[in-house]
């Protein structure tokens, strides 16, 4: 058996073998479809990195906006916060995809340019259970605060952000502004993380977490390095809450950032 001579990506698989000329002609044409695909894709790869470069320019900018709402005082200031945050979604949204987009071209790519060895079939994975979520504004709050609490953030977000979208009335809206808040202030979402605790400050102002919210909304402003806005919040809340256990600490932290002057 004399050996073929392919100059393909298939030359591992043919070489030592003899096929009639039908049949090479059927894996040439194939060879040929496969570099047009492949010139395809990498013209896909080049557009989908530009709109990722172009979303990731977009999101800088935004999250400029952001910063600079956040350092809005006044009536406007909620406003002003909301439609950047809304402006960030979107384009962190945007950004995700096309990376995922880039991620699958690039598998896609990476593949053709590899021979394709045999492999034994393998049996397919479990599905992941679905999480099961309640119907019951209650039981729904209870089950993100317990994901928040067993580590699972990104879930607890998700599901924070959930419930207020359903149930922007219930009575639990403000454990949920403060949960998410929590949440991305670990994070260091500051810009976003002020958002949930100025709804709390501005729109529930009796609600239990409240005091707890001007602390978190105090962190914020040292991670954006505004300290006469976090000292001015402190203060603030020593005034309206002045026998909370968030007084207690907040008395504590503003001697600290006064040392800090």
């Amino acid at each position: 058996m004399r050996p073929c001579v392919l100059v393909t990506s298939l030359s591992l698989f043919l070489s030592g073998c003899f096929f009639p000329a039908d049949r090479g002609r059927v894996l040439e044409g194939r060879v040929d479809s496969l570099a047009e695909e492949n010139q395809k894709l990498k013209a896909e790869l080049d557009a989908t990195k530009k709109k990722q470069l172009e979303a990731q320019e977009a999101l800088k900018a935004a999250l400029d906006q952001l910063d600079a709402a956040a350092r809005t005082t006044g009536a406007n200031m909620g406003v002003k916060l909301d439609a950047a945050l809304q402006d960030v979604a979107m384009l962190r949204g945007t950004l995700e995809a096309t990376q995922h987009q880039v991620g699958e071209l690039q598998a896609k790519l990476g593949a053709q340019d590899r021979p394709a060895a045999p492999v034994a079939p393998t049996p397919p994975e479990p599905k992941k259970e679905e999480l099961k979520k309640p119907t019951d504004p209650g039981e729904f709050l209870a089950l993100a605060q317990s994901k928040a609490k067993a580590g699972e953030a990104d879930v607890a977000k998700k599901l924070f952000a959930d419930f207020l979208k359903r149930w922007p009335r219930e009575a639990g809206v403000p454990d949920a502004h403060y949960g998410l808040g929590q949440l991305l202030l670990a994070e260091k979402l500051h810009s976003e993380a002020l958002y949930e605790f100025s709804e709390l400050i501005q729109h529930h102002t009796k609600a239990d977490v409240t005091p707890a919210a001007y602390l978190g909304a105090t962190e914020c402003f040292v991670g954006m390095k505004m300290k006469d806005e976090a000292r001015l919040t402190l203060k603030e809340l020593l005034k309206l809450f002045p026998k909370s256990d968030a007084a207690k600490t907040g008395k504590t932290r503003l001697a600290e950032l006064e040392k800090k002057k």
